[in-house]
């Protein structure tokens, strides 16, 4: 956000922070930040919050930008200041103070006040007074539960959050928007379309998905290997728990371990389930000499990895604790890297085109000012940035973004980011360079004058995580999935019993063709509430067959996507439908 925004949102947390004490005197304040859509306070209150309380607070508000009050900032002496804010009975701002003392030796601290009327330690920026904030640009949103400084050992606090924009018509647009993406919700689509289920007794974060869930699963994967296959990738096979030796070799143990799902035998041995699949494809590629003639040797794998999330922190199919990812890994010649990359390239491009998002590309770099992090040397990262920013100039030219502190911890990454139909941005695929890994676990082949030569990995996922990949999708299509990939492509609705023959007959033919088709039954409820449920479902097309589609050799076909319907003879109609399956249109 630009700073002018950013002023506004962070001088009406603090507006906010001002109307709480003004209706709770005795309330205990935690912090108060600027984020993307507004601002929130953690505040600790002598009652829950109900959703009435936001309207007097939001009234309160404007009061306060009405008196046009001055923001006037000082400085105080930290040890002055921990004496203030202890006789003001505010725990939460002493300890932060405290804490500056003695983890940064801060000597002086800032705070700005509203005349006699409000006070609060903050180092800025706000607005000059209160006046220069157009009150049509907010509104207080929702009430959440924080623990402070996000530790569940911690006290919990209410955050309250609020809505802030440059204009009323941004601040609307942004509510309308968002009125969109919850009609949109996977979770919610995912249930009505009978897509995945979870089950308390299974536990948070791990989908169940249906058969029609688990077909559009493999519908992507196979569209995916469709590509990969072309490009002369193998399929391979590995187990989910490995020996803790394993990510003590790659690194990943000493960055990762409380990330990982322990396993300890009968026989106190300590295993791991896979939170990642490249360290054991390395040990593929190393069960066996390999000549310069071999490579590249290319590997991919759809399989399930598992990390310890916070159950705070999982959401739907997008945060979850098994992960299906579609990895592969390359391992190659340094003279090689740059073919294979644009390999993988392409079949990322081919996948999302496919789907209509348009993808920008951002160049994934190590943190300068953080080296300590990263494992290799500073000539290997040198190297291996120079070589995928070449990498990226020569496909995209200057039109990337540059991402310091983005790689991942063993090597520079193009990342592949997105926008959904809300204007959303989604990181998706990923094309991932590493001299690192080979390192570690010695990795080579034979080049032409008979020596050991080190080889490179290079690790790549197109969809990434299937689950999150999934969710994006369905919210990107509001869960109308093109033809292609529809669970049931077609559902035939037979008017009454005389009918339902009929619809067995157009079912057998559509379904010698491959069609996956659905006949709702003229016994199971009435037909408006049957082309209602073919909606919910968002089937892509529906037929109702009648007397009229009996006699003749035509039908009513209805698209759901264009809401349309079209009389045509069966024969031409299915031709037609086959050529949009097998094009994969949109």
């Amino acid at each position: 956000m630009d700073d002018k925004l950013f002023r506004k949102r962070h001088s009406l947390a603090h507006i906010m922070a001002q109307a709480i004490m003004q209706m709770f005197p005795d309330a205990k304040l935690g912090t108060g930040p600027a984020i993307d859509t507004g601002f929130y306070y953690d505040v600790e209150l002598p009652r829950t919050l109900i959703p009435e309380d936001l309207k007097l607070l939001e009234s309160t508000m404007r009061e306060i930008i009405k008196a046009k009050q001055d923001f006037e900032y000082y400085e105080e002496p930290a040890a002055k200041a921990v004496e203030f804010l202890r006789a003001a009975k505010q725990p939460y701002k002493v300890e932060i103070v405290e804490d500056l003392m003695k983890n940064e030796g801060v000597e002086t601290v800032s705070f700005y006040k509203n005349g006699e009327h409000f006070v609060d330690l903050c180092e800025g920026p706000h607005v000059e007074n209160t006046g220069n904030i157009d009150p049509r640009t907010f509104c207080l949103d929702k009430i959440a539960g924080a623990y402070w400084r996000a530790d569940e050992s911690r006290p919990m606090l209410q955050r309250i959050y609020g809505l802030a924009f440059n204009s009323k018509e941004e601040l609307n647009a942004f509510k309308a928007a968002r009125e969109e993406a919850k009609k949109r919700d996977h979770r919610k689509l995912g249930k009505e379309m009978g897509l995945f289920a979870f089950s308390e007794l299974v536990g948070s974060g791990l989908p169940l998905w249906t058969p029609r869930g688990t077909l559009i699963r493999e519908l992507l994967n196979d569209y995916v290997w469709e590509m990969r296959k072309e490009y002369g990738f193998q399929k391979v096979t590995i187990p989910h728990i490995t020996k803790k030796d394993l990510y003590e070799t790659s690194g990943h143990w000493a960055l990762y371990a409380e990330d990982l799902f322990k396993i300890t035998t009968r026989e106190e041995h300590l295993f791991a389930m896979k939170p990642m699949n490249c360290p054991h494809h390395t040990q593929i590629f190393d069960a066996e000499p390999h000549s310069y003639r071999d490579m590249p040797q290319r590997f991919c794998e759809t399989t399930m990895v598992y990390r310890d999330e916070q159950s705070g922190e999982l959401n739907g199919l997008s945060r979850v604790l098994c992960i299906t990812q579609d990895d592969a890994h390359v391992f190659c010649r340094k003279n090689q890297v740059v073919e294979e990359s644009l390999k993988i390239w392409d079949i990322i491009d081919r996948f999302y085109k496919t789907f209509g998002f348009e993808l920008t590309v951002r160049f994934s770099r190590h943190d300068p000012d953080n080296f300590a992090k990263y494992k290799g040397s500073k000539e290997m990262w040198a190297m291996s940035e120079a070589m995928v920013k070449d990498i990226i100039v020569g496909k995209v030219g200057e039109n990337y973004i540059d991402g310091p502190g983005e790689s991942a911890f063993y090597g520079p990454k193009i990342d592949f980011m997105s926008k959904d139909a809300l204007g959303r941005e989604w990181q998706v695929a990923t094309i991932q360079l590493d001299f690192s890994m080979p390192e570690s676990f010695n990795l080579s082949c034979i080049n032409e004058q008979g020596e050991k030569e080190r080889v490179v990995m290079i690790h790549c996922a197109i969809m990434g995580s299937i689950e999150r990949f999934a969710s994006i999708l369905i919210e990107h299509l509001a869960g109308a999935f093109p033809t292609w990939l529809a669970p049931v492509q077609v559902a035939l609705l037979p008017v009454a019993g005389v009918h339902e023959e009929g619809a067995q007959k157009i079912a057998a033919e559509l379904s010698m063709h491959g069609v996956r088709v659905e006949i709702m039954h003229s016994d199971s409820d009435t037909l408006g509430k049957r082309i209602r449920g073919s909606e919910l479902r968002k089937i892509p097309y529906m037929l109702v067959i009648g007397d009229k589609e009996l006699e003749g050799d035509a039908l009513a076909v209805r698209s759901y996507r264009t809401k349309e319907q079209k009389n045509m003879p069966t024969k031409a109609w299915i031709a037609e439908l086959l050529t949009e399956i097998s094009e994969r249109r949109l």
